[in-house]
């Protein structure tokens, strides 16, 4: 229902209008319920997953010395995001996140791609998560419990339900399970030190690549393809600015909680990268669903980080939920996407934003294939952190006086850096799985696709995320 009937055309033939105040009630979220800390355990719960399983198919890739290589290389280009994302995220504090920042710098079209991106990312990595928590289901052997179907419906249908109880009583829920994973990893830490042997790092043996070695057995390419692994060790931190809208002093609390975020999981990522293949052997860890217990071998150890490691891969399944059901809302309040999957419930939690995405996951996770569903959500990851990098650029430079209570270290040149290696990440998503590759791509022109032919003629003018992406600075036309 439009409101005032008053339409704008705005740049490559995209026009808006003003909704009604009853429009915006059905589609608010509950703010202020959230500071720096609960955010940091946000960020942290987005990738604890990546620690306990994903990021060891790497080691097929490039052995241990690639996928080393790739997580100093990755580890670098997360921080320059995160600090570029802080800028972004205090300066323009919404729900829309990556979309809201690449609409202000891009217009659009830009913001558009780049919350298609994030929602690519944000849908399949619950899918590529739930074969992984099957994994770990399997080995732990209770009740005769198999991997399948049902394991990954129950948990879909348990932790959307927690969502839509409300956003405080979910990231609580949160805090709890991402604090015990992160006792799973000390936990593992401790055991693995006992069984770690230096030989245990280079047991894949070399092959005729180009630059083959003990310590690169698939040569300089390896390091390359192990790119998108490497990723898993921090994939989704950048959801944390999602919760924006949802924050006390978000323009504080956002680049803090991020931070500190990242922090932990630089630490946790180097334990866990030299202690798992030390312990376990980079051979046998390179195809595990469950690697962490497999670097234990059969000890009571081994036990305790199944059980806890079920906690991580369940946190982190729990809050990309989250993720993708606020880029969804934004997206759909700003008319881009149906504007019905915006509508909140009593507890002000977007319902069909949370579970639209959620049959699209479960249905994917029944190919079983955690491997190319990781490989397909970083496709959607590189893709934005491109795009929103590139944002933080055009606004240093086309909007130097717009407001920024922080600002980046280094500047373009931080921002810059990211940029670069995201497209060498994207492009190594093609390298892994060409087909993978080519269906993500798909689904991303289809998005467009549906812009350029519906949604750019439908935006909603007064929405919270087009109002900051600067409507205003365009000429109105009244029809």
């Amino acid at each position: 229902m439009v409101g005032d009937h008053h339409v704008a055309h705005l740049a490559g033939g995209v026009e808006s209008h003003t909704e009604s105040t009853t429009y915006l009630q059905k589609r608010q979220l509950k703010t202020g319920s959230a500071g720096w800390l609960l955010l940091a355990g946000l960020g942290v719960s987005y990738v604890v997953s990546g620690d306990y399983s994903g990021w060891n198919f790497g080691l097929a890739r490039g052995g241990f010395g690639g996928l080393a290589i790739a997580a100093v290389v990755i580890a670098a280009m997360y921080l320059a995001l995160v600090l570029g994302m802080s800028e972004l995220a205090s300066a323009l504090p919404t729900a829309g996140g990556g979309y809201t920042f690449a609409r202000r710098a891009l217009g659009p079209w830009g913001g558009f791609a780049t919350g298609t991106a994030v929602l690519i990312e944000y849908a399949i990595a619950p899918a590529a998560i739930a074969t992984f928590i099957g994994a770990y289901v399997q080995s732990l052997g209770l009740f005769g419990i198999r991997d399948g179907w049902w394991v990954y419906l129950t948990i879909y249908v348990v932790f959307i339900g927690i969502h839509l109880s409300g956003v405080g009583e979910a990231l609580k829920v949160m805090f709890v399970i991402t604090a015990v994973a992160l006792v799973g990893i000390g936990v593992f830490a401790v055991a693995a030190v006992g069984r770690f042997q230096l030989a245990n790092l280079t047991d894949i043996p070399a092959s005729d690549a180009v630059g083959a070695s003990v310590f690169l057995p698939h040569g300089y390419l390896g390091v390359w393809s192990a790119l998108p692994f490497a990723i898993w060790f921090f994939l989704a931190v950048e959801g944390v600015p999602l919760a924006a809208e949802e924050t006390a002093d978000p323009a504080r609390n956002v680049p803090r909680g991020i931070t500190a975020a990242l922090s932990v999981l630089l630490t946790t990522c180097a334990v866990v990268l030299l202690l798992a293949t030390g312990a376990g052997g980079a051979d046998a860890l390179s195809s595990a669903g469950n690697p962490l217990v497999v670097a234990l071998g059969q000890t009571s150890a081994a036990h305790i980080v199944n059980y806890i490691g079920l906690a991580g891969l369940i946190a982190s399944f729990f809050s990309i939920i989250f993720a993708y059901s606020r880029q969804l809302f934004a997206l759909s309040r700003a008319g881009y996407l149906p504007t019905a999957l915006s509508i909140t419930n009593s507890r002000k939690a977007p319902t069909l934003a949370l579970v639209v995405p959620g049959v699209i996951g479960f249905a994917l996770s029944l190919t079983g294939k955690g491997d190319l569903l990781l490989n397909m959500a970083v496709f959607g990851a590189t893709l934005s952190y491109v795009l929103m990098m590139i944002s933080h650029i055009v606004l240093r430079r086309r909007v130097p006086e717009m407001p920024r209570p922080y600002r980046t270290p280094g500047g373009t040149a931080t921002t810059g850096f990211a940029l670069v290696v995201a497209a060498l990440a994207l492009v190594a998503t093609f390298l892994v799985d060409g087909v993978a590759f080519l269906c993500c791509l798909g689904v991303f022109v289809s998005f467009m696709l549906y812009f350029a032919l519906v949604s750019r003629h439908r935006l909603v003018a007064n929405s919270p995320d087009e109002e900051l992406a600067g409507l205003d600075d365009v000429e109105n036309r009244p029809v």
